[in-house]
C-alpha cells in the first residue's frame, strides 16, 4: 500500500512539474514573440530611439539626447562575448572613417563594473563607453535579443537600423545611411 501511495504522489508531482514546465515554456515563447515584434517595430526606420542616461568610465552621466544632431551607433556588448570582441576591429575602422560625423556609444551588458572597465582597457575602445547596470531596462527598450546588437540612430534621433550579431551587412547599412 505504501508503494502504491508513493507512486500516486510521485505521479501527482510529476504531473504538476510537467504542467509547470509547459507554463514556463509558454511564458518564454510569449516573451520571445513580444521581443521579436518589438524589434521588428524598432527596425521600421521611423521609431524615435529611447533616451537613456548611464554612467561613463569617469562616473559622469551620458545621455543619448546629448548627441542629437549627430549620427550615433549604440553597440550593446560585453567582454564575455566572443562575437562582440571579434567585431571591434571593424567598429574601430568605422569610428576612424566617420570621425566627426558619428558617435559610437558602447553599452556594456551583463557584467560587473570591474569586468566592463577591464574590457574597455583590454580592447582599447576609443569611443564613449557606458555601464548598463543589471537593474536597467535598456536592453528591453531596444529589444536586444543577442550580442552584439548595434543600432544606428540618425541626427534627428530616429533608429534607422538594428543589426544583431557580427554581420558585415551592418557596415553596408552604415555606409549607405551616411552616404559614403
Amino acid at each position: 500500500m505504501k508503494k502504491l501511495l508513493f507512486a500516486f504522489v510521485a505521479l501527482l508531482c510529476l504531473g504538476s512539474y510537467s504542467f509547470s514546465m509547459q507554463a514556463q515554456d509558454s511564458d518564454r515563447e510569449a516573451k520571445r514573440k513580444a521581443l521579436e515584434e518589438k524589434l521588428e517595430k524598432l527596425q521600421s526606420g521611423d521609431v524615435e530611439a529611447p533616451n537613456f542616461t548611464l554612467k561613463d568610465l569617469d562616473g559622469k552621466d551620458v545621455s543619448l539626447s546629448d548627441f542629437r544632431g549627430k549620427w550615433v551607433i549604440l553597440d550593446f556588448w560585453g567582454s564575455w562575448c566572443p562575437w562582440c570582441i571579434k567585431g571591434f576591429p571593424e567598429l574601430k575602422e568605422a569610428y576612424e572613417k566617420y570621425a566627426g560625423e558619428l558617435v559610437i556609444i558602447g553599452v556594456d551588458c551583463r557584467e560587473s563594473q570591474d569586468e566592463w572597465r577591464a574590457g574597455v582597457e583590454k580592447y582599447q575602445l576609443p569611443w564613449v563607453n557606458v555601464y548598463n547596470p543589471a537593474d536597467s531596462n535598456l536592453t528591453e527598450e531596444y529589444a536586444v535579443p543577442g550580442y552584439p546588437t548595434k543600432a544606428i540612430i540618425n541626427p534627428e534621433g530616429i533608429i534607422k537600423n538594428i543589426t544583431v550579431g557580427h554581420d558585415p551587412a551592418f557596415y553596408e547599412a552604415l555606409s549607405e545611411l551616411l552616404g559614403k
